[in-house]
């Protein structure tokens, strides 16, 4: 364990976020006083959360919500639902929206919230009790000018209805502006489902436009095909790139022609089926086998920590763009390295949901709806631009994406606490 990191937060994509995070800082001349303080959560909050189940017992899950800083506005992250989710993981998570927000140039600290739950096994009604009921136990940390949830893993648009109203009940009025990621009725923004998902997409096209390739000649795998994997796979399918493989948690399918991604779409939105059993459109392919097929682009869309030494070098791809958050280790980051793989970070590659969910609580302050295209221009702006910004940083400093990505999120950060000075 590295002594810096306290024992509550210790877990292995904690562990992993604050070696990335000093790996970045050995190239900086950060304040040392700083140093411990961006290291670790300004603020942490584990929650018990009883439900009463739909057979009447009640049953107690572990909830958290971790602001990591709150220097450059409030709070914004993600509510996940997952057995996995633990305190060190949700502090990772924070801490890499801190730096995501930073470099996107938006005016947020970087938070996360969990609830240790499987939720497909909850009935959609204990769904809504749970929520209410950690939302009621998060509530003072909650608000549009302190600390604003989003959808995540096993979250989506209705639980965040659920969050919003659960709030506006407690203060005694509607508040659009608490949440994002809503459903229209209630003040979400047009374009927030696919942001994530498009915002990897106009990283991919901006990376290879760097280095002269074209998307029509871009083969791509995608590991993942939740809110993240399934609309990159359909925009880049749009784009003209050839969507090779892809995944869900039950396995893939793989056609080296090309996958037909819109009637994978409609399939899968009839049959609500595993892609392996859509063997009419590919071959089943084994998640673990799928990640080193040969490929221009692959798209690690799934989970943190998924590509590791183990599998690094049998990758055989030229671009990595990580949908997921942390899904490479440190040690694989190297491999990839030596064996000059560009990789695009998570808090770059990823950070189109973060974005809309800005203009989401934006149009919400503001009363006023954007419409959608100007939605998708403000994001292929904000996004390629922070790309290039990237990309001729590490040109110029012989440093990965990666590395200079953290260097320019930490460096706004470290910016606004010096500016803030430090209270009392």
């Amino acid at each position: 364990m590295n002594p810096t990191i306290p024992p509550e937060f210790d877990h292995p994509t904690f562990r992993l976020a604050v070696a990335q995070f000093d790996q970045a800082v050995s190239h900086m001349a950060l304040d040392p006083n700083l140093l411990e303080r961006l290291q670790s959560p300004q603020r942490a909050l584990a929650v018990s959360i009883p439900v009463k189940m739909d057979d009447g017992h009640v049953k107690v899950f572990r909830g958290y919500r971790v602001q990591h800083d709150l220097s450059r506005g409030p709070t914004k992250g993600g509510i996940r639902y997952h057995p996995t989710v633990t305190l060190g993981e949700v502090s990772a998570l924070a801490m890499w929206m801190t730096w995501k927000t930073a470099l996107a140039g938006l005016p947020f600290g970087g938070a996360k919230g969990g609830v240790a739950v499987n939720p497909n096994n909850l009935s959609s009604n204990e769904l809504e009790r749970l929520t209410r009921r950690y939302i009621s136990e998060i509530f003072h940390l909650l608000g549009p000018n302190k600390d604003i949830p989003a959808p995540d893993v096993g979250t989506n648009a209705q639980t965040m209805a659920w969050v919003m109203d659960t709030y506006s009940q407690l203060v005694g009025f509607s508040v659009r502006d608490v949440v994002t990621g809503k459903p229209l009725s209630i003040g979400g923004s047009l374009g927030r489902e696919e942001a994530t998902g498009r915002g990897v997409v106009e990283v991919t096209i901006e990376a290879l436009r760097q280095f002269q390739f074209s998307v029509a000649d871009t083969t791509i795998v995608i590991q993942g095909f939740g809110n993240v994997g399934s609309h990159a796979a359909r925009i880049l399918h749009e784009e003209g790139a050839k969507v090779i493989a892809i995944s869900d948690r039950f396995g893939g399918l793989y056609n080296p022609k090309g996958l037909d991604i819109p009637a994978i779409f409609n399939e899968r939105q009839r049959e609500k089926s595993p892609l392996p059993s859509f063997t009419q459109f590919g071959e089943p392919i084994l998640d673990e086998d799928l990640l080193t097929l040969p490929c221009r682009v692959l798209i690690p869309a799934a989970l943190a920590e998924k590509i590791t030494k183990t599998n690094a070098p049998k990758i055989q791809c030229q671009f990595l763009i990580e949908g997921a958050n942390g899904p490479t280790t440190l040690e694989a980051d190297a491999i990839l390295d030596d064996r000059g793989i560009t990789v695009v970070p998570d808090i770059l590659a990823n950070a189109g949901g973060v974005i809309v969910s800005y203009f989401e609580w934006a149009q919400d302050a503001q009363r006023f709806s954007w419409e959608e295209s100007h939605i998708h221009s403000r994001l292929r702006t904000i996004i390629t631009q922070a790309f290039g910004r990237i990309f001729h940083q590490a040109q110029d400093k012989k440093l990965t994406l990666r590395t200079a990505a953290l260097i320019s999120g930490i460096e706004e950060v470290a910016r606004a606490h010096q500016c803030r000075g430090l209270y009392p």
